[in-house]
């Protein structure tokens, strides 16, 4: 396989699903364990600091973009392989594969407890790095094994060893650790009420989330005892913005941050964030914490 291509000054607004930051100062899309390795290797001879992005859907990046290495894992490490046997499903998926290309997966070939998977607009790697999970369900239920890359070495552990708390794994805490791949079994179930189901969760999606505007997705995280949207909304926060810059509370689930028109600068959507928990704090006593991930810096 060639060497892997260093690329300078990469714009990454197209990588994320806000649709705003700045650019990489190196950016890198390995095609396997190897190039991932290699990408490590080049930020540490020119001593550069490391970000891994997926598919852009948890992270707000700096207007500054990042002075360092993007290693992203994408469509060149996607690959998904299904084999069914004894009444069960085992899903061999890369990182770079989309969540829900994964969820539908299994909900075509009939298997069962994956349907959550089939509107989360987030890779593979990054869904069990955090855990994701919607509708009662979670990446923690379905997840037998992980794979990844660390210190040069491909590692394997148990779902169980993972981890798994409420949007996070054991990779919470590792540096320089790349997620490469999980294996993911699911039960065999009723094809046709798989489907209905599957499209039922779907359009809740659609009912309840703005779907038509730019966001990271859930903004913050669940507080304990409560809903992070709920206390927004009673803070009088739904549809809130605190200028013309696109930067907006969803008027549709105030978790949201968007980005509508996607014209607004990463500085205005963090900007709007810092005040909605600063007035949530006013009203509730309750500190919103982020789910999304800061990349870069957001001094203001």
């Amino acid at each position: 396989m060639a060497d892997i291509d260093i690329r300078r000054d990469v714009s990454l607004k197209p990588y994320t699903t806000m649709r705003c930051g700045g650019p990489a100062a190196f950016f890198a899309e390995p095609e396997s364990a190897d190039q991932v390795g290699e990408a490590f290797e080049f930020a540490r001879r020119e001593s550069l600091p490391v970000v891994l992005l997926g598919a852009g859907s948890n992270v707000l990046i700096s207007d500054k973009g990042f002075d360092g290495l993007v290693i992203r894992i994408g469509k060149p490490m996607s690959r998904i392989d299904c084999k069914i046997s004894d009444g069960a499903g085992v899903i061999d998926c890369e990182a770079g594969a989309m969540l829900a290309s994964f969820g539908a997966t299994c909900v075509n070939n009939g298997l069962e407890g994956a349907e959550f998977c089939c509107g989360i607009p987030g890779a593979v790697g990054g869904a069990v790095f955090m855990n994701a999970g919607a509708y009662g369900r979670q990446m923690a239920d379905i997840v037998k094994e992980v794979t990844y890359w660390q210190d040069g070495d491909i590692r394997k552990i148990s779902g169980d060893e993972a981890d798994f708390g409420y949007r996070k794994s054991i990779f919470s805490g590792m540096e320089d650790t790349v997620i490469l791949g999980m294996k993911a079994e699911v039960p065999e179930g009723d094809i046709t009420k798989i489907k209905e189901y599957a499209d039922e969760l779907r359009q809740k999606r659609i009912n309840s989330q703005p779907l038509n505007h730019p966001s990271c997705g859930s903004t913050f995280k669940r507080p304990e005892g409560y809903f992070a949207g709920r206390l927004i909304e009673d803070a009088g926060l739904k549809g809130f913005s605190l200028d013309d810059s696109g930067a907006r509370v969803s008027e549709k689930h105030a978790g949201f941050v968007v980005n509508v028109g996607g014209v607004a600068s990463a500085t205005d959507v963090y900007r709007l964030i810092r005040y909605v928990q600063d007035k949530v704090f006013s009203t509730s006593g309750v500190r919103l914490e982020l789910e999304v991930k800061l990349i870069g810096d957001f001094d203001l």
